[in-house]
């Protein structure tokens, strides 16, 4: 039996950006994505410290270093430039596997976003 369980997650990062007239999606900075074992097109959710909402998108390839995190297309209406996000990805694996996997978290720099 498969399970869904934490892979990794990067803990109250800063929104820099929301674009609404996108197709959707977040996009991370690379440093990030390499940091917490996210790749381009993964799904992830992503959970606003604000307001509480909470959208399931994908994961879009940011400029390394820029700090860069933008929601894009309709969760720009959710999200908004300084809100403190955490954004989480899951996989599945075999329950036996799943009680001593250890997930990834990645604690950035609220202010610039950049590995501490």
């Amino acid at each position: 039996m498969q399970i869904q369980v934490l892979k990794s997650k990067i803990h109250c990062a800063s929104v820099t950006q929301a674009e609404l007239d996108y197709i959707g999606s977040i996009t991370i900075d690379e440093d990030l994505m390499d940091a917490a074992n996210m790749i381009e097109n993964e799904q992830v959710h992503v959970l606003n410290k604000r307001n509480g909402e909470r959208i399931i998108t994908y994961v879009i390839r940011g400029e390394r270093g820029s700090g860069v995190i933008c929601l894009n297309g309709p969760a720009a209406l959710k999200f908004e430039p300084k809100d403190v996000v955490i954004i989480i990805s899951y996989a599945g694996m075999e329950f036996e596997a799943a009680k001593t996997y250890r997930p990834l978290v990645v604690f950035p720099d609220t202010a610039t976003n950049k590995l501490k």
